[in-house]
């Protein structure tokens, strides 16, 4: 049956979807952040001091709600050239050398200008895979990339497949556009929003948590903040060529034989498909 799915695909959907499993079901953020700083992932993600937590998850809230206003209000909408990603990683490794140079005091300025950076260019890989951002469950799509780059660490007994993640924020992002068309705007303080935003945060705040880590690290000042910030971006962006990518393969043939196909790639990872 997989094997007679997999055939209705062209030979590069097919790449493209291994692809897409590869980077959505092995997010490995924190083990590259911790090759380049050059000691081990626990060592990293103990630097962060705990004091700085709770400060860390209202930056973060911040950030989401900073880029849901642009992802409703100003994404452009209209583009015909490849995205510039590489453009957009430039701008996030400027800003992160600034921040490296000044230390975790710069997070609360440097994270929501990086998210936007990020979202531009989220949005811009969107276009390229044929998403019309003029539609708010396009825009939306954009911002869910944030909520599918992390992890969850070993003994937590959470499903963070990219379905079921995605299928959680989808009933929010359903109701949220459902709002947009009655009443024409968003309200920040509606309950659905707010729900949105939370299962954005409480994933998104796992990656930002260990930027921030790395970022502490005294040996990596300003050049190494600008890498961070690279890697970060570079993550992100990732995450969303998997994500687009997937959305145009079940436009062109159909959300179950796509998801099929995935959950066997991705039960399966070093069996290609056809």
């Amino acid at each position: 049956m997989i094997a007679e799915l997999a055939t209705v695909l062209s030979q590069p959907d097919r790449e493209a979807l291994k692809l897409a499993v590869h980077n959505l079901e092995n997010p490995n953020f924190a083990a590259r952040l911790a090759d380049y700083a050059g000691v081990p992932v626990n060592r990293v993600l103990s630097i962060l001091p705990k004091f700085a937590n709770g400060q860390l998850s209202a930056m973060v809230r911040s950030a989401v709600m900073k880029g849901l206003d642009v992802a409703i209000d100003t994404l452009e909408e209209d583009a015909t050239l490849p995205p510039l990603t590489g453009f957009s990683s430039f701008l996030a490794g400027v800003t992160g050398g600034v921040s490296g140079l000044i230390g975790f005091a710069a997070l609360p300025f440097e994270l929501p200008l990086t998210t936007t950076f990020m979202l531009r260019a989220i949005a811009a890989i969107a276009r390229h895979e044929g998403e019309d951002l003029s539609q708010i469950e396009a825009r939306l799509a954009c911002l869910e990339v944030f909520a599918f780059g992390a992890k969850r660490p070993a003994g937590q007994q959470i499903d963070i497949g990219y379905y079921a993640a995605r299928a959680l924020l989808n009933k929010y992002t359903s109701e949220i556009a459902a709002f947009v068309a009655e009443r024409g705007a968003v309200d920040v303080s509606a309950p659905v929003v707010t729900s949105l935003v939370s299962e954005i945060v409480s994933r998104f705040g796992l990656v930002v948590s260990d930027k921030a880590a790395a970022g502490a690290l005294p040996i990596l000042g300003a050049v190494g903040g600008a890498t961070v910030n690279v890697i970060f971006m570079d993550h992100f962006q990732r995450i969303a060529q998997g994500h687009f990518a997937l959305r145009r393969l079940e436009r062109t043939y159909g959300s179950a034989t796509v998801r099929q196909l995935y959950a066997d790639i991705s039960t399966r990872p070093a069996q290609a498909i056809g």
